[in-house]
Order: C-alpha cells, then sequence, then structure tokens
C-alpha cells in the first residue's frame, strides 16, 4: 500500500485530491470529515466557531487522537492506493510513516488567492471574518512544518485541471 498524504492550508486546493482519488474509485480519508461529522453528531450547528471546537477536542491532548482514528480507518483498507487528508503536524506524519508508506503532498496556494476561494465556496464551516483566525489556529497546531517538509508540491494558482494532471504525474512517479 502507497499512502498519499495531502497537506495545504486552508482553501489551499486540497479538495482536488480528493475529486482526483474519488474520480479513480481510490479510497479517501478526510479528518475534516470526521469532525464534520462530530458536529454534527453533537447537534451543532455547522458553523466556524463549532467546527474549530470539535477539531481542538478531537485532537485532544497530544493533537493526534483524530488522526489515529482517520489512520484505523486507512489501515483497515485492502486498496494499493490511498489518499489521507487533514494532517496538521510534523508528529501525525511521524505516526503515519511508522504505519505505512507514504508520500507526503502538499498544495500552496497564494494568501490572497485562498481568501477568495473561501469566499467564493459557501461552505458553513467557512467564514472570511475569521480567516486569518483560522491560518493562525492551523499554524498553532502545526500544519506549516508539513507542508514545509513534504514530499511533493503542487502550486495551485492555475486552473483545476492544470492541479489534477500535476497530481496524477506525481501519484503515477511513486506507484
Amino acid at each position: 500500500m502507497i499512502l498519499f498524504v495531502i497537506v495545504g492550508m486552508p482553501a489551499s486546493g486540497k479538495n482536488i485530491a480528493r475529486n482526483y482519488a474519488e474520480s479513480r474509485q481510490i479510497p479517501y480519508f478526510a479528518t475534516g470529515d470526521v469532525v464534520r461529522e462530530e458536529v454534527k453528531r453533537q447537534g451543532l450547528e455547522s458553523n466556524a466557531e463549532n467546527t474549530a471546537l470539535v477539531s481542538t477536542q478531537l485532537r485532544g491532548a497530544d493533537g493526534m487522537g483524530v488522526t489515529r482514528l482517520v489512520l484505523s480507518h486507512v489501515m483497515g483498507s485492502k486498496s494499493p492506493v490511498i489518499f489521507m487528508e487533514g494532517i496538521r503536524s510534523l508528529q501525525e506524519v511521524g505516526l503515519i510513516r511508522e504505519k505505512a508508506n507514504c508520500v507526503v503532498v502538499a498544495f500552496v496556494a497564494p494568501r490572497a488567492l485562498r481568501l477568495a476561494r473561501i469566499m467564493s465556496r459557501g461552505r458553513s464551516d467557512d467564514s472570511p471574518d475569521a480567516f486569518d483566525d483560522r491560518d493562525m489556529r492551523e499554524i498553532a497546531y502545526g500544519a506549516a512544518v508539513p507542508v514545509a517538509l513534504a514530499d511533493e508540491y503542487i502550486l495551485n494558482t492555475r486552473s483545476m485541471d492544470d492541479a489534477l494532471d500535476d497530481l496524477d504525474k506525481i501519484v503515477k512517479n511513486h506507484v
């Protein structure tokens, strides 16, 4: 099994990897999905504040609780290629590398472009007003380190098709 670990700041284009994986029937596991499901399970309104609160709760004292949960699902998959997204620290990458052969792929995009995406995509857990706070929370989690130390990069400033092509080249290079 090879596990592609998708990292990046909010609205950098990580969802392109989900589209890529789903179009090829490759399993895709995301910590954010677990967080959103937990917000719903707790009967909370799906908004930026509640999502941040539940995310912090699920991460736990060492910051890796939700990663352990998702990684257990990943390890139960029999697929030769798997995608995992939502990793926000070097410690999480280390935990994953202990369990699986992985390639860390970072999506990067300029801050202004990421903000424009937040404003246009209309997700209930997004808030343009909370953009700076969200970035700082992600950085506090350690999200910048896996991006800085990634194995592969996609500069996501062009079209979605261009980013999909870049990702396809990376996958084919490692599979």
